[in-house]
């Protein structure tokens, strides 16, 4: 069964940084492609970051670019996402999807995610 557990949000003040984990199991982490998602107070669903299984290959959502890195340890079936100038916009649950995902949608989520509350 595939399973996420992600770690790292927090209350953090506008300007601050974090660094967000997911730990995945029940699948081969490495040979997959991995996707940060994020869910808005009354939106949807909606992309932050994707990386390739190559480590290298990445992609990020408008809004984050340049203050998001996305990055994998697959020694230990980790993904990670730090966040850097954070902003009250970025309020948001983060959740890891297993694969390239650009239009995520419920049945992506597998796990409970990690709040990140920006504030000013």
């Amino acid at each position: 069964e595939v399973q996420f557990v992600e770690s790292g949000g927090d209350l953090v003040q506008a300007g601050g940084s974090l660094r967000l984990s997911c730990a995945a199991s029940g699948f081969t982490f490495g040979s997959h492609h991995m996707t940060w998602v994020r869910q808005a107070p009354g939106k949807g669903l909606e992309r932050v970051s994707s990386i390739g299984m190559d480590g290298i290959t990445t992609y990020y959502e408008d809004s984050v670019e340049g203050r998001c890195t996305i990055s994998r340890d697959d020694a230990k079936n980790t993904l990670y996402q730090q966040l850097n100038s954070l902003k009250a916009e970025n309020t948001a649950i983060y959740y890891c999807v297993k694969d390239w995902v650009a239009r995520p949608t419920i049945t992506d989520i597998k796990s409970q995610g990690t709040q990140v509350t920006g504030y000013s």
